[in-house]
């Protein structure tokens, strides 16, 4: 409860069983999606069987390099592929450049078709489930500025037959993540096979998906598809932008947007918009693309500029585009998923009852042993290089055995890291002075950091004798 006095040792015991110690943390990689200048960098996935059954989800038989097959493709056949029609739109702009990936997805190594070397990465109805490093990796690029493009299809889709459709791969990667499980996006994926419809465009003439540069979206196509229920209260900037008739906000949404960290999310019910008819021989395909009652070429392609941040006029920049959407950037803020994202000394995230949440269950808890000690706990994240506001708020609760009303023997610093580990710059210090009944939230500015990939840092240091307790909850990192 709030209020504790005593050392926090005797507790040892308690706090082991809680088995939340962080030996097992995952460090947040650091890097960042690079600078893209003109071309903005598409990434199609082909390593998780987008080719099993009568699928054929690949921009060209040429991989990665589809200008391989055509250097200067003018129609759709001059690349084979389902996905050959998106593909060759997108080269003729001159403004992009496509690459396929065949094996398992990566952030911040040396592959070249590495994360880190893309703007935008599109999932074309995924049949195998991500790994764990995979699901890391892709949560990690788009928090870092990533866009993301998930395209489902309707639940029992299971084209290579192991047990694993789209719809359910896709909630996996959104609720089974060492990044952020605790709906990050704000929709989770309908399992449904809903045969056929014409989705609506809502109305929003300010809409860069629905009003890009490749035409304006009216509707979509069902052909046996599935679609997301809405949870804004998760993420405030998640929206439905086509709905399936009969329908309207939080459900039924058949094409939607959100943001996670600085990276954009775009998510499809289904792959028969994708899909223009054409193919390797021996598939049975299904034209979307150029179905007369749907605008779907322009809803893919628009919703691609938007994902790979700026108009097909001009390059990208850091996959985050060249405006900054407001957003929330820290992992797991409230800790309710352990020690998911952040990296901690031992035993800092807990449930333990001796200290309270603010809200839910878990908190940081830093020293509190009455013995000299140090605790940490840190989270990377990078902040929108175009983003003019940027805050990182946080609730303390300062508990304190110490009597002094004159002497910080028990401090907790706020800092800013570089990723080689160099303090940049003390943002706040609060010691036992600061002790109180209950939380108060705190606020640093972290604006000066635009641009920069850092490390949010606390480090609590106690002293020789009497305990001081540093207990956060509800962190927050606001950029607009």
């Amino acid at each position: 409860m709030l209020g504790l006095t005593l050392p926090r040792h005797g507790l040892g015991a308690v706090l082991a069983g809680l088995g939340l110690l962080a030996a097992g943390v995952t460090v947040q990689a650091t890097a960042t999606p690079a600078a893209a200048a003109t071309p903005h960098r598409i990434l199609f996935d082909d390593g998780h069987a987008e080719e099993a059954g009568n699928a054929d989800w690949i921009v060209s038989t040429s991989k990665p390099d589809p200008l391989g097959q055509d250097s200067s493709p003018s129609a759709e056949t001059d690349w084979t592929g389902a996905l050959s029609s998106w593909g060759v739109a997108l080269q003729k702009t001159g403004d992009y450049s496509l690459k396929t990936a065949t094996s398992a997805l990566t952030y911040g190594g040396s592959s070249a078709t590495d994360l880190s070397n893309f703007d935008t990465l599109v999932l074309p109805e995924p049949n195998t489930l991500f790994t764990t490093a995979e699901k890391t990796a892709i949560m990690t690029f788009v928090k870092n500025g990533g866009g993301l493009f998930m395209i489902s299809d309707h639940t029992g889709a299971d084209r290579n037959n192991d047990g694993e459709d789209a719809v359910e791969i896709l909630n996996d990667l959104m609720t089974d993540n060492s990044v952020d499980s605790t709906d990050p996006f704000g929709f989770s994926i309908d399992s449904l096979s809903i045969s056929s419809d014409y989705p609506s465009a809502i109305s929003d003439s300010s809409s860069p998906v629905l009003h890009g540069s490749f035409g304006t979206v009216t509707k979509s196509l069902i052909a046996s598809g599935t679609t997301a229920t809405l949870k804004p209260a998760d993420n405030a900037n998640v929206k439905g932008l086509l709905y399936r008739t009969g329908y309207s906000g939080n459900t039924g949404a058949f094409f939607a947007t959100s943001t996670f960290g600085s990276g954009r999310v775009a998510f499809w019910g289904d792959s028969s918009p994708i899909d223009d008819g054409t193919g390797q021989s021996g598939n049975t395909l299904y034209d979307g693309w150029n179905d007369s009652g749907a605008t779907n070429a322009a809803l893919a392609l628009n919703a691609t500029e938007w994902l790979a941040g700026g108009s097909s006029s001009g390059g990208g920049d850091d996959g985050g585009g060249s405006t900054c959407a407001s957003a929330q950037l820290l992992g797991n803020s409230g800790f309710e998923s352990g020690s998911s994202t952040w990296t901690t000394s031992s035993g800092v995230i807990t449930n333990s009852t001796d200290e309270s949440a603010r809200t839910g269950s878990y908190y940081a808890w830093l020293d509190g042993y009455g013995s000299a000690h140090t605790d940490t706990l840190s989270q990377a994240v990078t902040v929108p290089a175009a983003c003019t506001t940027a805050t990182l708020s946080f609730y303390l609760h300062v508990d304190t055995a110490e009597t002094t009303t004159s002497t910080a023997y028990d401090t907790l610093k706020v800092q800013v890291l570089n990723s080689s580990g160099t303090v940049l710059s003390t943002l706040a210090t609060y010691s036992n002075l600061n002790a109180s009944s209950g939380y108060t939230q705190r606020s640093v500015n972290l604006a000066g950091y635009a641009g920069q990939t850092v490390t949010l840092k606390f480090t609590g240091t106690e002293g020789s004798t009497l305990q001081t307790s540093f207990v956060i909850d509800d962190t927050a990192l606001n950029v607009s």
